[in-house]
């Protein structure tokens, strides 16, 4: 924890009594929904310290502090990712680090590949379970008992009333939400078409390369998960195609209106502690 520690000093330093209520993990192409945000204090990951870098171009690498709406929130603005060399333990380091600050909830959004025959570009899948396929495991190794127990409970890992919630958003602005399970792969290359088969005969409605590290650590922390991901591109066999990263981008820039007014409703939809 000292290194979790010096972390939080610093950051709490920059934003003085600032504690926030929720984090929010902003995948790729998906940093706007900082626009709806009164920022508080804006940090540059290089400056913190133990904090990873992001090398992925279509992350900026900010921690941002401030209110969406009413709400107290620190948004990571650009993530990591075990293919860029980090050990896991430093993929869910800033978890960690905001579950320190005092985040009661976390919301994660991520770019994702569509196994589901029924998706199509840019729809919102919200995520309701994830099959983990990546090759490590942020809980891996001693357990520290100050975070969490040794084996935590992994049978609801998504908050089930978060889900049923975001349900409701959709049906009252008539927005089309899938819902789905998540396969979380290492990456960086795409997948073959002998792996997108693989990968939706074991269950997969949507893969990418991120986010089920961090909400093990959350879930091992007691943070509830909410994580949706934004369909980028489609693998089924009849509409799979070469994909560059622009073609990602654009994707996920069209859906990011309503990934944005999604998770901005849903955290309005939270219970405040008295």
């Amino acid at each position: 924890m000292q290194t979790f520690q010096e972390t939080v000093d610093y950051l709490q330093e920059r934003v003085g009594s600032f504690v926030p209520e929720f984090g929010i993990i902003l995948g790729t192409g998906l940093g706007a929904l900082v626009n709806d945000i009164v920022v508080y204090e804006t940090v540059p990951y290089e400056d913190i310290p133990f904090f990873p870098v992001s090398t992925v171009e279509s992350h900026s690498g900010k921690l941002i502090f401030g209110e969406l709406g009413d709400r107290k929130v620190v948004v990571m603005q650009g993530r990591f990712h075990y293919y860029e060399g980090y050990t896991m333990e430093q993929v869910v380091y800033p978890v960690r680090v905001m579950k320190v600050l005092g985040i009661q909830k976390l919301f994660v959004s991520n770019a994702a590949g569509g196994l589901n025959p029924d998706f199509s570009t840019s729809d919102l899948m919200v995520i309701t379970d994830h099959i983990n396929l990546q090759p490590q495991n942020p809980l891996i190794g001693r357990n520290n008992d100050e975070l969490g127990p040794r084996f935590p409970d992994m049978s609801e890992v998504y908050e089930e009333s978060m889900i049923q919630q975001a349900k409701q958003i959709g049906l009252e602005q008539e927005m089309k939400l899938q819902f789905g399970v998540y396969v979380s792969v290492p990456g960086p290359m795409l997948e073959t078409r002998a792996e997108y088969r693989y990968l939706t005969l074991i269950g997969a409605d949507a893969v990418g390369m991120s986010t089920v590290p961090e909400v093990i650590a959350a879930r091992h922390m007691g943070i509830p998960c909410f994580a949706v991901s934004v369909i980028t591109d489609l693998c089924t066999p009849e509409k799979l195609k070469k994909v560059i990263l622009l073609d990602i981008l654009e994707a996920a820039a069209k859906a990011e209106p309503q990934m944005t007014f999604l998770i901005r409703e849903l955290i309005a939809a939270q219970p405040k502690e008295v």
